[in-house]
């Protein structure tokens, strides 16, 4: 025997391991971009059930559809950096993990949800507003609303769009989360 002709047969077994690695390879990858768009729903989102409150305030929020064009914005459009796909997944995990186990640790009833809203900077992104809202100054936008937006865009202030629109997302937030978990009053935070 000739040495091509000892290679022949020992490259004839790399060739079903080549194919399973490229099948298996290509299922991973299909996998994940399904379960990415599958968990980019707020369906997935309110199978939590501490999230039903967020969910029916999102619902009456303009960004969940209670707009003039009836736009809705998912959850990920808002919670989820749009800057590169890596940071995208990177934050993707990490929300999710933390959601996970903050939903087996916390009592969402007594837990201080009104003392939360004042990290929402953590948890929206302004790259996620920038991606939908380009144009920061439309006709027939207000003065102030100008000035506020330029002094945004020239970098003047720091301002991030969360500090100015609170409750774009979540109208009436506290009163939904308040008559989900059956409490009276909140004052500062704290039920009465």
């Amino acid at each position: 025997m000739t040495p091509s002709n000892k290679q022949a047969p020992r490259n004839k077994r790399w060739w079903p391991g080549i194919l399973i690695g490229v099948f298996l390879t290509a299922i991973c990858v299909l996998a994940s971009g399904f379960m990415i768009e599958v968990t980019n729903t707020d369906t997935f989102c309110v199978a939590c059930h501490v999230m039903k409150p967020f969910r029916t305030a999102w619902r009456n929020a303009p960004h969940g559809g209670a707009n003039a064009k009836g736009v809705v914005a998912q959850c990920v459009d808002c919670h989820l950096p749009h800057g590169g796909f890596a940071e995208y997944v990177a934050a993707k995990a990490y929300t999710g993990t933390r959601d996970v186990i903050l939903n087996m640790v916390i009592d969402p009833e007594t837990y201080d949800w009104v003392g939360r809203t004042g990290s929402r900077r953590e948890f929206t992104y302004d790259n996620a507003c920038r991606s939908c809202h380009q144009d920061l100054t439309p006709q027939g936008m207000r003065t102030s609303g100008i000035m506020a937006h330029r002094q945004y865009m020239t970098g003047t202030i720091d301002k991030r769009c969360v500090d100015c629109h609170e409750h774009v997302g979540h109208r009436n937030m506290v009163t939904e989360i308040n008559r989900y978990y059956g409490k009276k009053e909140l004052a500062q935070g704290k039920p009465q």
